[in-house]
């Protein structure tokens, strides 16, 4: 189908997931990482136990309350809950809008530094977004990540191979029916400070939005997700939360474009309360566009949730994750009050993250 044929569609979808007040879960982690992820509570990586875990995310009563959509892996979108019905039913049951991460993972950048990477996936991209329509995907997701370091990246070339291929990504997508989010993260390894960081982030996001451009992207029927303006995790500068926040809105209103109906921030390492602070003090600044600033967080929703239910406490499990829901709902709206719900102040940075 051409893109004209899911136009409205995509931009009706787009707007639910921007509504104010909600924001998504992403619930995309690889079967590795999500095997990490169950072995730091004594818990096998089987498939059985992949099921019981997001079955029990997916089973939370209320959770549509402060959740717009939900990031699945693609063994999680054909899989059943213990109970028969499809992790999609259960989804659609509480109002969450299911989404897929399409990407294939990062490979090496040909002609540009050892750490630089471009992302995989864009071979046959159209066909199977067109699947994960019919399996009920309404949205999609697609990683690109981009690495301060002192010898001069992010490259020219690493910025425009990466801006291209979430331009080429988010096009493919929007012609299966399927909403893009696009998401060009600066990774928080580094010693540099915020300046540093919003500089660089202002010249990746303007080459993304003109690749998108150039593509035909409806930007009305796309989110973006940036990480937020702050310092390297080494840098000797520390940034407060009003710094980042400020930083952070300033840097949005410098690229994108107001066409955009939400920017969705990851928390990219950031502690779970640290997350919800920086989001709640970007919702009390005043914007010259009217996107909806919400979260799309992943270990910054999961992380106490996953201790709580530690294999096989579905309540405290679920107690535990409408709490950070809650609380970030609450940021989206600039009326959250620190401390104010259960959360972990541990810092969930981990150097060259991957998934």
């Amino acid at each position: 189908m051409a893109l004209s044929y899911y136009a409205e569609e995509l931009k009706k979808t787009a707007k639910a997931l921007a509504q104010s007040g909600k924001g998504i879960l992403a619930v995309d982690e690889s079967t590795k990482t999500v095997g990490k992820r169950l072995a730091s509570i004594g818990v096998e990586n089987t498939e059985g136990n992949r099921q019981a875990y997001r079955g029990m995310l997916f089973t939370t009563k209320g959770l549509g309350e402060f959740i717009s959509g939900a990031i699945l892996f693609e063994e999680t979108l054909f899989q059943s809950h213990a109970d028969g019905d499809s992790m999609v039913k259960k989804l659609n049951d509480l109002g969450v809008i299911p989404g897929i991460k399409v990407d294939t993972g990062l490979r090496p950048l040909s002609g540009a530094h050892d750490v630089e990477t471009f992302c995989s996936g864009l071979d046959g991209l159209v066909e199977r977004a067109a699947d994960y329509y019919t399996q009920g995907a309404r949205f999609a997701k697609w990683r690109a990540v981009l690495q301060i370091t002192e010898d001069g990246c992010p490259s020219k070339l690493s910025i425009r191979e990466n801006a291209w291929g979430l331009a080429r990504y988010a096009r493919s997508v929007q012609e299966s029916g399927l909403v893009p989010i696009i998401e060009p993260e600066i990774l928080m390894d580094g010693s540099h400070g915020i300046e540093k960081t919003a500089a660089v982030q202002e010249e990746v996001i303007k080459e993304v939005y003109m690749a998108c451009q150039i593509n035909g992207v409806l930007l009305e029927g796309t989110l973006l997700k940036p990480s937020m303006t702050v310092p390297g995790a080494e840098a000797s500068n520390k940034a407060d939360p009003q710094q980042v926040a400020e930083m952070t809105i300033r840097t949005m209103e410098r690229c994108v474009p107001a066409s955009v109906p939400g920017i969705v921030f990851l928390s990219g390492g950031l502690s779970e309360e640290a997350a919800s602070v920086y989001l709640n003090l970007m919702n009390k600044i005043e914007r010259k566009a009217k996107w909806n600033v919400s979260f799309s967080y992943g270990r910054a929703l999961q992380h106490s949730c996953l201790k709580q239910w530690k294999g096989s406490d579905t309540d405290a499990g679920q107690k535990a994750l409408i709490a950070r829901a809650q609380a970030n709902s609450e940021a989206s709206k600039g009326s959250y009050v620190a401390g104010s719900q259960p959360s972990s102040d541990e810092a969930l940075f981990v150097a060259g993250y991957t998934y």
